[in-house]
């Protein structure tokens, strides 16, 4: 009957598809996660349905999570605060008057750059890119779909391949139960250039980014931003600096924050704490900057977060229920079945397409491409200790089949803040980033056999 686990991500996903309502279909894919962990008599309904309540009160049991959603809200004040202050509209003039950013294509490279050069913490990449470019985009009559695919796609690619960050330290601590006859470090590293999905992804942006070129539901997305340009009102522009000097506060802050939690060590330090201290004391710088000008009073400026935060508010609903579900299907045991579809007894040369194949399906179904690098690499790491295959290989196919799960599941978490970040529709940001990301997926997998053939 295990196959009964994956019912719940379907449930989410056929309701998403069919109703085109993400916080409905989370809360029945939690409630059938929790009716088939009771039984299957009628009676369980009730209970699964108080279950399902306290399984969204319990996400606040974790630390990290409670950050993660707090963070969450402070970014929908800060970038209140930056666009009340005028300075988003004054910083657009200022890269546009410079000859920095002179057409749509410059502001798309601008924003890969960023997200490329900011690989210590995805969240920060993202945030970094879409705070920074929103104005830019909504200048040049570019739309936020195209902005979320640019800022998803390049984050955890590039946090994925150079690894001196928190994901780096969470793979290194798994790898760290095995003898592979080099150390864990040299495994983890050796994974950069097996990493299809994140080097095609890259290679996918960067040319969409140059090009302007766009295909399926994005192109279609972009058309319809290049009719809606007033579509986002302007705020006067006053000075760059209150845009300026929080974000580098945010940026600097969550460098700084890593080395302080990691007790001097960058890839040793806690995401989900840097990041909610960093945003935090952006808030307040940017606060402290607007009671300085003289021009808004405290009461004001309480509203202003207050409204931001509100903004904000579906998506970091959302963000609750996928961190509810993640933690319900981890019970139910949904990511272990699934990554049995990988098989005992397949030919060596086809074991690392599978483990792809397995990352994507179980970061796809549950929304947490952390939760599938810990079900996998105990399988996987194994299977390359015991049949003398390549590790480096195997665990970049399950670290690129994560990603690439997650940059196609409508219940991901860190989907829900790519859209925060770049002011976007969540679906309509699944919808238009998905073509890509399959058609990377694809690539990848094929790329994953032939390494397969070559190397084992």
């Amino acid at each position: 009957m295990e196959w009964l686990s994956v019912i719940p991500p379907v449930v989410a996903i056929a309701v998403v598809i069919w109703r085109k309502e993400v916080i409905i279909a989370l809360l029945l894919a939690i409630f059938s996660s929790e009716f088939l962990q009771i039984t299957f008599s009628w009676y369980a309904s009730a209970p699964a349905a108080l279950n399902t309540i306290e399984r969204i009160v319990d996400v606040f049991s974790s630390p990290d999570n409670t950050r993660v959603l707090i963070f969450s809200l402070m970014i929908g004040a800060l970038l209140a605060f930056m666009r009340r202050s005028g300075g988003v509209t004054a910083m657009v003039a200022s890269l546009i008057n410079s000859g920095l950013v002179k057409n749509g294509r410059q502001a798309s490279l601008m924003t890969s750059a960023v997200g490329l050069v900011i690989f210590v913490e995805s969240n920060l990449s993202v945030l970094t890119a879409g705070i920074l470019s929103r104005g830019l985009f909504d200048r040049f009559g570019l739309s936020r779909a195209k902005l979320a695919y640019i800022i998803d796609s390049t984050s955890a690619p590039v946090c994925i391949l150079i690894l001196l960050n928190g994901w780096g330290a969470f793979v290194l601590g798994l790898l760290n139960n095995y003898e592979f006859g080099i150390s864990s470090a040299s495994v983890l590293w050796g994974t950069i250039h097996f990493n299809f999905y994140a080097i095609v992804t890259l290679i996918f942006v960067l040319f969409t980014s140059a090009t302007g070129k766009l295909y399926g539901p994005l192109a279609r997305s972009e058309a319809k931003a290049h009719t809606e340009l007033a579509a986002h009102q302007e705020v006067a522009a006053t000075k760059a600096r209150y845009m300026v000097i929080p974000l580098a506060t945010m940026i600097f802050g969550m460098v700084g924050f890593m080395f302080w939690t990691g007790d001097g060590i960058l890839a040793a330090g806690s995401g989900s704490k840097s990041v909610l201290y960093a945003t935090t004391l952006a808030c307040v710088v940017a606060y402290v900057q607007l009671i300085a000008s003289g021009g808004i009073r405290h009461v004001q400026l309480v509203k202003i977060a207050f409204d931001g935060m509100g903004e904000l508010l579906p998506l970091v609903a959302i963000v609750l229920l996928s961190l509810a579900l993640g933690a319900s299907l981890g019970e139910l045991g949904t990511g272990a079945y699934i990554s049995q579809l990988a098989g005992a007894y397949l030919p060596h040369f086809i074991i690392p397409a599978m483990l792809f194949v397995a990352g994507a399906l179980i970061s796809f179904s549950t929304g947490t491409s952390w939760g599938t690098f810990a079900i996998l690499v105990p399988i996987g790491m194994p299977l390359a200790i015991g049949l003398e295959l390549h590790p480096s290989l195997l665990l970049a196919a399950i670290l690129g089949g994560g990603v690439f799960g997650d940059h196609c599941s409508p219940i991901s978490d860190t989907t829900a803040v790519s859209a925060i970040a770049s002011g976007c529709d969540l679906l309509e940001h699944v919808r238009t980033q998905l073509p890509y990301a399959i058609v990377a997926g694809l690539a990848a997998l094929v790329l994953y056999l032939v390494a397969g053939i070559l190397i084992l």
